[in-house]
């Protein structure tokens, strides 16, 4: 345990912090830049006493459970939770959760795809992010719940509009196979995780295809190069598939794009203009 590097460590993410960030009121009189010691005690449910001394680098050894404490009040991200984890001599364990935040010059690059669908999935495959193209090419997501942004559940479980599954991609089966690989991953990386281990085991208990999937214990991913959406509205659209990784995040950037010339690029064109308008609601 590092007790110099942690207490500097402690203080100067304690300082970048302002109550409007937390939740609390500003005051004020507040001589103190960021919280007050006692408030990040407060947050982490640790006595002010014991935040001190760790400041002051005079406390023994915190418990995982102050440390998790810690940086959750203090909004660590990964980088400085394992910081502060391996400062405190305790190499921290599983990341609590798959990260669903966003990084803003993510957004903006998905934005500024206007030709091409763009979209952000989180390791369990929920859509966390998409541009126009993409809602108009699959669904608007902004529609929809969280539970219902979620491609492997929507994969397995459906709805199938029209008889379709998964909005018609002609590689539906095989994104399956890559759904349930990538939950597997995601199980290994966040066991503790309820939403990890609530989404496997309703997909095991509601999908016999998911089931035996998952009792293969296939972890190889397979990219897919190219696929077609049957559109209700502009018909088949065929497109080359990306799939950039944000490691940093455990997320990933997926780009549709048409070859040029191609009636699916005129077919994307099309719906950059309708959105997610129905042409064909009032037929």
């Amino acid at each position: 345990m590092d007790r110099t590097e942690l207490a500097g460590f402690l203080r100067s993410r304690r300082e970048r912090i302002t109550p409007a960030d937390v939740g609390l009121p500003t005051g004020p009189r507040r001589r103190t830049p960021g919280l007050r010691r006692e408030e990040v005690a407060q947050l982490a449910f640790i006595s002010t006493e014991y935040y001190t001394r760790l400041e002051q680098g005079r406390a023994p050894r915190p418990s995982r459970e102050v440390l998790a404490g810690l940086a959750r009040a203090l909004r660590l991200s990964d980088a400085e939770r394992e910081h502060l984890h391996l400062l405190a001599g305790a190499p921290p364990g599983p990341a609590p959760g798959p990260p669903r935040e966003v990084r803003q010059s993510i957004l903006d690059l998905v934005h500024r795809l206007p030709r091409s669908a763009a979209f952000v999935t989180s390791a369990t495959l929920e859509v966390l992010a998409w541009n126009d193209l993409a809602a108009a090419l699959m669904e608007d997501f902004s529609a929809l719940s969280r539970r219902e942004r979620n491609l492997a559940r929507r994969a397995f479980l459906g709805p199938r509009a029209e008889g379709r599954r998964l909005y018609g991609v002609s590689d539906a089966d095989a994104f399956a196979r890559h759904a349930a690989r990538r939950l597997r991953t995601a199980a290994a990386r966040y066991p503790d995780d309820p939403e990890v281990t609530g989404l496997i085991r309703e997909l095991r208990s509601r999908s016999e295809e998911f089931a035996q999937l998952w009792d293969s214990h296939d972890v190889d991913v397979e990219p897919t190069l190219r696929k077609t959406f049957g559109h209700p509205v502009v018909g088949p659209v065929t497109v080359n598939c990306d799939a950039l990784d944000l490691t940093d995040r455990d997320q990933q950037v997926v780009i549709y794009t048409a070859v040029p010339g191609t009636p699916s690029e005129e077919a994307l064109r099309l719906l950059s203009v309708i959105g997610t308008q129905r042409m064909d609601a009032t037929r």
